[in-house]
């Protein structure tokens, strides 16, 4: 779904054209797929700061991921080009543990026969994945 969204390309297009040299991505595993690493630091390229709560979770769990991988001492930055604004991002012992909520919560959402009830919010015409809670 991703790859038909408007807004994932554009997400992408500005990526690209920002940075260029810096432009690695890094698959791990097929699960996870890291912008580019520098210095210790795993950079997330977002379009707008509308979902930043979200972009946090994401790039904690690629810190969380990969520090069950044996991988520790990394912190995490969220760049937005757009809005020349970054936001730095490091996985504490709190944050580990709402990462771990949020993956049970995960686990029983998807072992679950019903999905859970949703409701609309301003965002949901933008996602991506829209289609798949109002299709």
């Amino acid at each position: 779904m991703e790859r038909e969204s408007d807004r994932v390309r554009m997400g992408k297009l500005v990526h690209e054209e920002s940075y260029q040299r810096r432009r690695k991505e890094l698959n791990i595993d097929d699960r996870i797929v890291l912008d580019w690493r520098e210095d210790g630091v795993i950079h997330e390229v977002k379009l707008t700061d509308k979902m930043e709560e979200a972009h946090e979770m994401q790039l904690l769990y690629y810190l969380y991921y990969l520090k069950c991988k044996g991988v520790e001492g990394l912190r995490g930055q969220i760049d937005y080009p757009k809005l020349r604004e970054t936001k730095e991002v490091e996985l504490t012992e709190e944050k580990e543990k709402e990462i771990e909520k949020a993956l049970v919560e995960m686990r029983r959402i998807v072992s679950s026969r019903k999905a859970p009830e949703v409701e609309w919010m301003k965002i949901c015409g933008k996602c991506a994945y829209a289609e798949l809670c109002w299709g």
